[in-house]
């Protein structure tokens, strides 16, 4: 079988991934409460003759879809959750929630699993077909938003067994992505103190008051930390909303980011210090409640340049005057931020950037960029950082909204099911899926990208930024 015979496998499956991937997208979950999203993924692996692990690492919402034998051993690494309160209509370009204040995929996560699956699929065809060694696992990862899942698998053992891992997500542009992502750690800092009137409030321990001074400590502290590093927090408890009530109780959500997990540590200690002083100031008790981690991203370039040369072979999907229309109303319904396009083309040859000048307003960004010639620094995070410190890992991006879509909006949830979105989706599974075949084909090619990753990571192993005892929950549990 020839690399576009695979190909044509993912096609004869197109529209049950697409129907797979809709339904999703109609019953939205938060990490790790996505059952209904775990029971499509596997009665779908099952059909297509994937071998089913449920409750990887003791994660209810955690499962593998296997198939095949011996090496390489080929991770995908696919995700489901949703985000909360971005309920919103399908094909809407005007803000219209399903369920006021539900939740909604607004960063496309409906459509990153189903495609995992379509590509997992295509290598599965192919190695039943040419009887090839080589084993695919579909892995379905939960809790990426906000929960860390593939890190709290990753301690576990779970990609123990993979040579390589591939990774795409959707965006609004098609590009192979060779950069890093940040570590972080997530974690609630509680007080608690002594109710009382407020008109004799000798008597009370304000633990607002500890959450204040908290806030003020760590606004202090940004001066003194490298510019890269990031601090975000929510107050998620004020205690009440009486003011004439000392609060007895208050909380805030830390997330902390630092380009790895050591450097993230020791602000997270610093920041820790800051919580401690504030308690002391107010004569409060303090609890620090550890919710999640994640690590940093190492990119492979010998894994990326494999996903570029695939990506520039893979025909691009062709759009229609509905596709164009309706991006053009989904652009419409924004202030444009930033043209990521523009940033981009800053990273690659001026030679090769000149080629995309006169597309930079487009509404949709159908081509393949270059690989950027540097390392790419990106001040978010993601959990296949720590896939990435197991085994060499690839990521893609693929188009599946108008340009310049901002993440994590109702925008992106509106262009969930539209036919832009399913393109992108069978795209990257085409691209993921003759990358793996190469890589099949080429032990040497796999060799090389286990020893770069060795290279890079100084020849130290990877060590799970989660303590023991933690467990995967969504931050909207206690």
């Amino acid at each position: 079988m020839e690399k576009f015979e695979a190909y044509k496998k993912i096609d004869d499956v197109k529209s049950r991934i697409e129907k797979l991937s809709d339904d999703i997208w109609a019953c939205p979950e938060t990490a790790f409460e996505e059952f209904e999203s775990t029971k499509l993924q596997i009665e779908c692996l099952k059909e297509l003759g994937f071998e089913v692990t449920e409750d990887l690492g003791g994660i209810k919402t955690a499962y593998s879809g296997r198939w095949g034998s011996g090496h390489p051993v080929i991770g995908l690494l696919g995700e489901f959750d949703a985000l909360s309160s971005l309920s919103q209509k399908a094909g809407c370009a005007t803000h219209d929630p399903v369920v006021e204040g539900g939740n909604g995929h607004g960063c496309g996560h409906n459509l990153l699993g189903s495609g995992c699956i379509a590509a997992a699929y295509g290598i599965k065809e192919y190695l039943k077909a040419t009887g090839k060694s080589g084993t695919v696992i579909y892995y379905g990862c939960p809790g990426e938003e906000g929960g860390s899942g593939k890190a709290f698998m990753a301690k576990y053992g779970v990609f123990d067994e993979c040579d390589i891992a591939l990774h795409w997500h959707p965006g609004d542009s098609f590009y192979v992505y060779n950069g890093s992502y940040n570590a972080n750690i997530q974690l609630y800092y509680r007080f608690k103190g002594i109710a009382a009137h407020a008109a004799s409030a000798q008597f009370g321990r304000s633990a607002l008051d500890a959450v204040e001074l908290m806030n003020c400590g760590v606004q202090f502290l940004r001066e003194h930390m490298d510019q890269g590093y990031r601090i975000h927090y929510a107050i998620t408890d004020t205690g009440g909303f009486s003011p004439n009530v000392v609060q007895p109780k208050a909380e805030v959500l830390y997330l902390i980011r630092a380009d790895n997990s050591k450097h993230a540590a020791e602000l997270k200690a610093r920041v820790d210090n800051i919580a401690l002083g504030a308690a002391m100031m107010t004569d409060t008790e303090l609890e620090m409640d550890f919710i999640k981690a994640c690590s940093n991203l190492i990119p492979v370039p010998t894994m990326n340049r494999m996903l570029q040369k695939n990506a520039e072979e893979t025909p691009l999907p062709e759009y229609t005057a509905e596709d164009h229309e309706f991006a053009k109303k989904i652009i419409a319904s924004y202030e444009a931020s930033g043209n990521y396009l523009e940033s981009y083309l800053k990273l690659i040859d001026p030679k090769d950037a000149e080629k995309f000048e006169d597309k930079m307003n487009d509404e949709l960004h159908a081509f393949v960029l270059p690989m950027s010639l540097s390392e790419q620094k990106s001040g978010g995070s993601s959990d296949v950082g720590d896939v990435s410190q197991v085994c060499p890992t690839g990521f893609l991006y693929a188009l599946t909204v108008a340009a310049n879509t901002p993440g994590h909006s109702w925008q992106e949830v509106a262009q969930g099911k539209a036919p832009t979105a399913h393109k992108g989706m069978i795209w990257a599974a085409k691209v993921l899926c003759g990358t793996a075949i190469d890589f099949i084909n080429d032990p040497d090619a796999v060799a090389a990208a286990q020893a770069e990753l060795k290279k890079r990571m100084g020849g130290e192993k990877y060590v799970c930024p989660i303590p023991d005892g933690a467990k995967p929950r969504g931050i909207s549990k206690h």
